[in-house]
């Protein structure tokens, strides 16, 4: 099956407000440019130096999200051009990507990290902490980022209860950020959901997904 009808069939299945990511890491520029012109526009990479490469050889109107582990020292290579990081995982990678947002006199969109999983390999805040730098203010030093959202992946597993309260408790983190009045108008994304599970996190309130495999099939490692 051709990557438009994969597409087609995907958007068929989302409803309005849920914005997909496809996530085109280890794929070639072509297959991306074959997805551009499927109408695709947002894209997610995972690794500095391959969203550096493909960068420069595609569309300039696409929006680029980074949505794996970020190293602070790689930051600079993607600030220049980067719309959205949804991988913020510390106070220490925050402040450095707002320091190369103002070097760049850009502001850079991102979404906080939260560990849900029961795997001790994903990374993020803790629910508590997460909620506890709203409500202390620690965010409005950050002038060059706009918070706009959390970010989660589920435990791998074919347990679908246990991803569903994983996706759950992210969810009521993501209430209670709205509820505290402390957000800004712009935190409006829960980013949660993959090829493996999207439908379950968008009966839990998934705004974004991130999905590869089910558009681009399986990748070569």
């Amino acid at each position: 099956m051709q990557i438009k009808q994969r597409l087609i069939n995907l958007k068929s299945t989302l409803p309005p407000n849920v914005t997909l990511v496809a996530v085109s890491k280890l794929h070639p520029v072509e297959v991306l440019q074959e997805a551009y012109d499927a109408g695709q526009r947002i894209f997610g990479e995972n690794r500095v130096q391959e969203i550096v490469n493909k960068y420069p050889f595609l569309p300039s109107d696409i929006q680029w999200h980074f949505v794996g582990t970020l190293q602070t020292n790689k930051v600079k290579h993607i600030a220049p051009f980067i719309d959205t990081i949804q991988s913020i995982d510390s106070l220490k990678l925050l402040r450095e990507v707002n320091r190369q947002a103002a070097k760049c006199n850009r502001q850079i969109r991102v979404f906080l990290e939260i560990h849900i999983a029961e795997e001790m390999t994903k990374h993020g805040f803790d629910a508590t902490e997460c909620l506890n730098l709203f409500l202390e203010s620690k965010l409005d030093a950050f002038q060059h980022v706009t918070v706009s959202g959390l970010m989660g992946m589920a435990t791998f597993t074919d347990d679908t209860e246990q991803i569903q309260h994983e996706f759950q408790n992210l969810k009521e983190l993501f209430d209670a950020i709205k509820q505290s009045g402390k957000a800004s108008d712009s935190f409006t994304e829960l980013s949660i959901g993959m090829s493996d599970d999207y439908l379950i996190a968008i009966r839990n309130g998934s705004t974004m997904i991130r999905v590869g495999t089910l558009i681009f099939g399986q990748r070569d490692y």
